[in-house]
């Protein structure tokens, strides 16, 4: 079963960066890359005209030289700076943003979601970057994701949560869409980890969704895949299929793209621990609905055309 509902975001949220020119992009082929991150970043790439590509697609893989790059937000990302949950409330920060070279990451570049604390609300730092679209509805959902079993520093047995999800603006909407890969390496809520929870919501006040968990340690890369088309929802983990929702659990409105790295709570004090999510990239094809292997071929040809972001998705 799955965790209970987060709290209720209170939609504080700073775009941290000024309106840039969109970068220059070839056009897609095929051909894959290989590559990414480390502390310091490159340079970020020119910008100038808005980019095309294939109408209704999302690609980003997130060549940005910080979290004050202008072309951050040109390109629809914010950093969430406000209040509110889930977590440890009012404790986002930007700190833990950043775009380090990694030479695991396919091209050589991640983006990365630093969360860390010391056992205390006054000591803790949680971390979100999301998409300020809000026009992300059916199709496919996908992203690369390094997930981390233990902290890059400090002791070991926080109950975080590690994730990639699209999501309704608004949690008291009346069409509330939610779509989560959470992973939790250590548990919580009173759960033994490892656990991966796929959760399709319907209402997020009082809950309603369904569930299904995967008890494996995934430390390391992993390709998340979501497909939302002709009344059915289903998740995807290296072309393993996970887990499928229908009924009144399938998106109703357009939603935003999330990644976040939070804790559930703070099981102890003393010293600081740090723990990190990175994000190689993002993908979304709207109203298709692709398998793994199509989405991949799709995210070589865009590094293989040294094309950094598309956004082509209609606006309304």
């Amino acid at each position: 079963m799955s965790q209970p509902r987060r709290t209720p975001r209170r939609r504080a949220w700073t775009v941290l960066t000024l309106p840039a020119l969109l970068c220059v992009l070839a056009a897609c082929s095929a051909g894959p890359a290989s590559g990414g991150g480390a502390d310091a970043a490159p340079p970020a790439q020119d910008a100038s005209p808005t980019p095309t590509g294939p109408p209704g697609t999302l690609f980003d893989d997130f060549h940005y030289s910080g979290a004050d790059d202008p072309d951050l937000a040109a390109h629809g990302w914010e950093i969430r700076t406000g209040g509110g949950g889930p977590g440890i409330k009012d404790t986002w920060s930007a700190d833990g943003v950043g775009f380090p070279s990694d030479t695991t990451a396919q091209g050589g570049r991640a983006l990365q979601l630093r969360s860390s604390t010391d056992g205390t609300a006054q000591g803790t730092r949680q971390v979100e970057v999301q998409t300020t679209g809000k026009n992300f509805f059916t199709g496919t959902f996908a992203a690369r994701v390094h997930l981390s079993d233990k902290p890059t520093s400090g002791r070991n047995g926080d109950h975080v949560v590690q994730t990639f999800f699209p999501i309704s603006p608004s949690d008291s909407s009346d069409k509330y869409s939610e779509l989560d890969f959470e992973y939790l390496p250590n548990g919580g809520w009173g759960s033994v980890g490892p656990r991966l929870d796929n959760v399709s919501w319907y209402k997020a006040d009082p809950p309603d969704r369904v569930s299904h968990t995967l008890n494996r340690r995934l430390e390391g890369w992993h390709t998340m895949v979501i497909t939302a088309m002709d009344g059915k929802v289903t998740y995807s983990l290296d072309g393993e299929e996970l887990f499928t929702s229908s009924g009144k659990y399938v998106p109703r409105e357009k939603m935003d793209i999330h990644f976040s790295n939070w804790f559930v709570d703070l099981p102890f004090t003393g010293g600081t621990r740090t723990w990190d999510v990175k994000v190689n990239w993002v993908y979304h094809k709207a109203d298709e609905a692709l398998s793994p292997a199509d989405v991949q071929k799709t995210v070589d040809g865009f590094y293989s055309a040294g094309t950094h972001h598309v956004n082509t998705v209609p606006q309304s």
